[in-house]
Formats: C-alpha cells, sequence, structure tokens
C-alpha cells in the first residue's frame, strides 16, 4: 500500500528544500504523473528528438543479438514508461523462453499498470511483474528473480542524475547482480565532430511545444501534490547545452515577479527573469562512460554506437 502521508511530506520537503537553494530547482522525478508520461511519449515521436529511434534501431540490431547470447530469462527496465522500445527485447524473450519475465520499474503507478496489462495482452506467456517505486532506491525485488538478468535503464535516463548521484544509481544496480547478469546503459552522447551543439539543443526544443509543455506541467504535479499555487502559464521554457558541466539543463523562467505560497513556510519570491531548474541530462563519452562504471564496480563488455555519433548502448558486467 502506498503511503499517501509519507509520500506528501517527501515531496514538500524535496519542494522546499529546491526552492531555497541559490538556484531554485524540482527534481525531475515530479515530471512523471499521467499527464508527464503521456505527453513525454509525444516527445519521443517528434522530428528533433532523435535519442528512442537512435535507440530503438541499436536495440533492434546488435542488441537483440546480446540477448539471445546472454539467455536472460529476466529482464527488469528501470523508468519502464510505456515500455514501446522495449519491445523488441521482449519479443526476442518471448520467442526463446517460456519462462521469460519483465519487471518494469517506474514511480507513475497508474501508468505503469496500464503498460503492464498491455504487454500481458501482448505476450500471454510472459509473466510481467510490475515494481511501483523511485527507481533510485535499492533494487530489493531482485533477490528472487530467475537468473541471468538483464538489468535495463535505457532512454539516456541516467543523464538526469550528476556526478555522486549517477555512481548511486549504478551501485544500486551492480549490488543486486550476480556474475551471469548484465546492465544495459542508453547514453545521449556528447557534441562532438559528428554531432552539433545545435542537433543536441533542438531535441529538447521541439517546434511545436510539447517539451514546453511537458516541462510545464511539473508545476501542475506539484501544485497537486503538496497545495502550493504554481501559475504554469507565467512561466516559459528554456533548454540550452552548458558546455562547462557537459549537459542539457531545464529551466522554467519567470514571465513575471511573482510570489509562491508554499505551505508551512513564507512564500517564494521569483523575479521577473529567475529560473527553476527541472532537470538536468547530462551527455557521455566512451571515458566518462568507462569512469562511471568502474565507479560503481562495472566494466564494459560491449559498445554498440550509431554511425552519426548521437548514441550509444553499453553493456556492462560486474568487475570480477
Amino acid at each position: 500500500m502506498v503511503d499517501q502521508a509519507g509520500e506528501h511530506q517527501r515531496m514538500l520537503a524535496d519542494v522546499r528544500w529546491g526552492l531555497a537553494q541559490p538556484q531554485k530547482q524540482l527534481s525531475s522525478k515530479y515530471f512523471y504523473d499521467t499527464r508527464g508520461s503521456e505527453l513525454f511519449e509525444e516527445i519521443t515521436r517528434t522530428t528533433e528528438y532523435y535519442p528512442t529511434r537512435t535507440e530503438r534501431e541499436l536495440l533492434a540490431g546488435e542488441v537483440v543479438g546480446w540477448l539471445e547470447e546472454l539467455g536472460s530469462l529476466t529482464l527488469v527496465e528501470l523508468g519502464a514508461g510505456s515500455a514501446r522500445k522495449t519491445r523488441i527485447l521482449l519479443t526476442a524473450m518471448h520467442a526463446d523462453s517460456s519462462e521469460a519475465c519483465y519487471v518494469p520499474v517506474d514511480v507513475a503507478g497508474e501508468f505503469l499498470h496500464g503498460t503492464a496489462s498491455d504487454l500481458r495482452a501482448e505476450y500471454p506467456s510472459l509473466l510481467v511483474r510490475p515494481v511501483v517505486q523511485d527507481i533510485t532506491n535499492p533494487l530489493d525485488f531482485a533477490e528472487d528473480l530467475r537468473r541471468p538478468v538483464l538489468f535495463a535503464l535505457i532512454g539516456s535516463t541516467i543523464g538526469n542524475f550528476d556526478g555522486d548521484a549517477a555512481v548511486d544509481m549504478l551501485l544500486n544496480v551492480s549490488s543486486a547482480m550476480t556474475l551471469d547478469d548484465r546492465f544495459l546503459l542508453g547514453v545521449d552522447l556528447r557534441p562532438s565532430p559528428q554531432k552539433s551543439k545545435e542537433r543536441l539543443e533542438a531535441a529538447y526544443n521541439d517546434s511545436g511545444g510539447i517539451t514546453a509543455a511537458f516541462n510545464r506541467n511539473i508545476l501542475d504535479v506539484i501544485n497537486r501534490g503538496v497545495g502550493t499555487d504554481f501559475d504554469p502559464s507565467s512561466f516559459s521554457h528554456r533548454a540550452s547545452y552548458v558546455t562547462e558541466e557537459g549537459r542539457i539543463e531545464m529551466h522554467l523562467v519567470s514571465v513575471r515577479e511573482q510570489e509562491v505560497l508554499v505551505p508551512g513556510g513564507d512564500p517564494v519570491h521569483l523575479d521577473e527573469g529567475e529560473t527553476i531548474r527541472t532537470e538536468i541530462s547530462c551527455k557521455y563519452d566512451r571515458e566518462t562512460v568507462e569512469q562511471l562504471f568502474g565507479a560503481a564496480g562495472l566494466s564494459i563488455d560491449r559498445w554498440s554506437q550509431d554511425s552519426d555519433g548521437l548514441y550509444t548502448l553499453a553493456l556492462g558486467r560486474i568487475e570480477r
């Protein structure tokens, strides 16, 4: 049973802390209510958003072969969403074994259970075990899974975690792995001679304004969750690549001077032009992925990158 009072208090504490920082911020995990999940799915279908279609092509190519070699009985996907791309792997698993199990993990419970229901209809012999939890939590549910397990964090989700937070995320995964298990990581690559900064930024600033709506939706989620009175129409969307940090930063920009009520505390003042950072999306290259894996006790086993240098899928194993 979901501890709603506890969830409320945790969200309120997060909001109070974030809005008290010199650079005001809100955690990107609050994007993903049902509406936010739906908007993100729309984003992945825009012309500008290359990561999803590029990753799908990589999954359908070498990665299906990797899965067949591993003989994985269980796929654990962190931040599963609609599992649209994951169906490529599920189809291969479903064809190879009547014991195949899929464990989608996501914080958006209603959306996740809808995805699980759809998958059970599509793959009648597939065991689907949805887990509703924050993907940064320890993977305690993994102890009784059928082995070997392929743990997956695709969709460049790792980019939303910077520094120690990214390492902690991967430590949770490596702690749940055995020597026969593997970890599949989807990584959006840094600008390079092949990949321009402009192409990267366009992926977060689609011409249809879907990403802008997705960004503002976090304010509706916070309003419902803790009783703030954000006016989403009083904020504009901005996303740009910060070269020094190696990441995209997404912000909501206050279009006027305003105050926001936060229950249990003083109103929060925002000047015209002041921003609330809602997301970071770190970008990587092979060297930085190797460093990240090494800090979590993992090593790169396989590496699949598209010919345009946009995106890569890395397969990791526990270091012996």
